[in-house]
């Protein structure tokens, strides 16, 4: 797909050919400007030339407790610069906390600032912060959007040290393919630094201010997608070394060294991912510079999410294992049990023992116990004789005796069931556009909470050959490896879910469907298809083939349609 802006926001960028995100911001926020969810308070740096003039309106004169429409409550400004301003608020109607951005009805950016928050509401992504309302009243222009109250910023996870590797992959991956989302339908962002990123509780990354950010600041760009690209490979350099990729300092990062030029991660900071490393200079540098030396720099951020698919996956760490306490005796069975501790230094004499039961009714207790102990004995011989007499008897009138014939497949032993690890996968795109690719890893993670989604689609359930004939995943075991069986847990239930086994050479989505050995297929109404092997097959790589899907409800990711995901995927031989 050509670069382009979206309608509502006309993206070009005037500030010649130094990176947008280059330019160091400076923070003209109130006094609540460390609020984690504060919308973006800095502004282009004097020369970034990338801003329009605010057109000389007076932001609106407001204050704490003011309403919107009788239903948003303004609690605390958060920002407030180039005519307009930025809040935190409730709604009252829902009883939440919402973010605003305020500004005037004849302010220059106000057309464009409501157009830009109306095209952002229209994607539906949650992998962006949505914008909830764009409304001009009573001489006022106002944007409604999410606050997340559980979210950081990255700026603020990078103040104390660089991300880890497993986190700096999962930033990237998840930020990238949003915005290769937003941009396969005409958005961009052009603001895309630390303070717009965000992790939420769960571990989710989110990106605010699509497009409005940008509308808000008049900044625009003839190449949008180069721009957002290379602010990802920003984003990417300074999670892996608390450094900004540029001479001057931005967002509490120091820049690099003045003279040095654009140096890779990995020759700032020892132990960077090698890698992720590349993946950051391919982002960055754009006009075939590249540090990588061999592969080819990333324009788009489709590109982007095209090269992370096909690195090695970064697997999350291992927990780590507390050591149990050593054993201690108790104070009971030291035998102070009640006695308060000894003084230090102090020996305490160690209790006698009682004596055994000598009393008269010690002695009565001692015998009873016996006798009971040899009535139980004698009882349970008795009954045991019983039993074996009465297995003789039977044996005597059958008459016969059972042989076991050597060449009974019966007395065979099953063959047993060995789990078969997955060492990496790829989704499978045998027309048009791809899935989620950097949730692959997700179904084989050995956590259920995890998912791989596919598109809602219109139709269904059986998908049509001519627009998708179908979506899946290539998983590599390593080795050649003998397959019987797939588990595979799934999200949605309902009519209906069909998949099946492919045996293919390799995981690249060039090998047509036609030149792969079918494995076995399964349709199921349920949340767990099992496949089980027809034909014993050998092979390295196993396609996971979805051709019909059940039809769910919306939810928090995606609308209603024609949809499944895929939670935990097991392979057994």
């Amino acid at each position: 797909m050509a670069e382009r802006s979206t309608a509502a926001v006309d993206v070009a960028d005037n500030s010649g050919d130094e990176p947008l995100t280059a330019k160091a911001d400076q923070s003209t926020a109130d006094g609540v400007a460390k609020n984690r969810e504060r919308d973006t308070e800095d502004v282009e740096a004097q020369g970034s030339g990338g801003t329009e003039g605010s057109g000389k309106a007076s932001p609106p004169e407001l204050h704490s407790g003011h309403k919107l429409a009788r239903r948003y409550r303004l609690e605390e400004c958060v920002t407030r610069l180039d005519g307009f301003s930025s809040w935190r608020a409730v709604d009252e109607k829902l009883r939440r906390a919402v973010g605003v951005h305020l500004l005037p009805a004849d302010h220059s950016r106000a057309r464009t600032v409501l157009a830009a928050a109306r095209s952002s509401a229209l994607l539906g992504d949650p992998r962006f912060v949505q914008v909830l309302d764009a409304v001009e009243e009573n001489d006022l222009v106002y944007v409604v959007h999410e606050w997340l109250p559980d979210a950081t910023e990255l700026t603020t996870l990078l103040a104390p040290a660089p991300l880890e590797v497993y986190d700096a992959y999962q930033m990237v991956s998840q930020i990238a393919s949003a915005m290769a989302a937003a941009h396969r339908e005409g958005l961009a962002h052009l603001r895309l630094n630390p303070n717009a990123v965000l992790r939420t509780s769960s571990g989710q990354w989110r990106i605010r201010g699509l497009a409005v950010n940008a509308a808000l600041r008049g900044i625009t760009s003839d190449t949008p997608q180069r721009t957002d690209t290379e602010a990802l490979g920003a984003l990417l350099y300074a999670a892996l070394t608390q450094r900004w990729p540029y001479e001057s300092d931005a967002y509490g990062l120091a820049g690099l060294p003045k003279d040095v030029g654009l140096i890779a991660p990995d020759q700032v900071r020892a132990g960077v991912h090698r890698g992720l490393s590349e993946l950051a200079m391919r982002a960055l540098a754009n006009d075939g510079a590249t540090a990588s030396r061999h592969e080819s720099p990333c324009t788009t951020p489709e590109e982007l999410v095209k090269a992370i698919g096909e690195m090695p996956r970064i697997r999350p760490p291992e927990p780590a294992f507390t050591a149990p306490p050593d054993y201690q005796r108790t104070t009971y069975q030291q035998g102070t049990y009640g006695r308060p501790p000894a003084h230090p230094g102090a020996t305490q004499p160690v209790p006698t023992p009682p004596p055994p039961l000598q009393t008269r009714t010690g002695k009565a207790l001692k015998w009873a116990v016996s006798a009971l102990l040899i009535a139980a004995l004698g009882l349970g011989s008795w009954q045991l004789a019983d039993a074996l007499m009465e297995q003789g008897n039977k044996s005597d009138d059958t008459g016969t005796t059972q042989t076991t014939d050597g060449n009974d497949k019966s007395s065979k032993a099953p063959k047993p069931v060995k789990p078969i690890s997955i060492q990496g996968a790829q989704e499978y795109i045998a027309k048009g556009d791809a899935q989620h690719p950097a949730d692959v890893g997700k179904t084989y993670d050995g956590d259920s909470s995890t998912y791989w989604r596919t598109a809602s689609y219109t139709d269904g359930p059986d998908m049509k050959p001519s627009y998708k004939p179908g979506v899946g995943i290539v998983y590599d075991l390593g080795s050649e490896q003998e397959v019987s069986a797939a588990s595979i847990g799934l999200l949605f239930g309902g009519d209906h879910t069909t998949v099946t086994l492919y045996a293919t050479d390799s995981m690249s989505s060039s090998v047509p469907l036609t030149s792969m050995t079918k494995m076995g297929s399964v349709t199921t109404t349920g949340t767990t298809a099992k496949v089980t092997v027809t034909k014993p097959v050998k092979s390295r790589y196993v396609l996971v083939w979805f051709t019909a899907l059940p039809y769910a409800p919306g939810d928090g990711f995606s609308n209603a349609g024609y949809k499944q995901a895929v939670t935990d995927l097991k392979f057994t031989g």
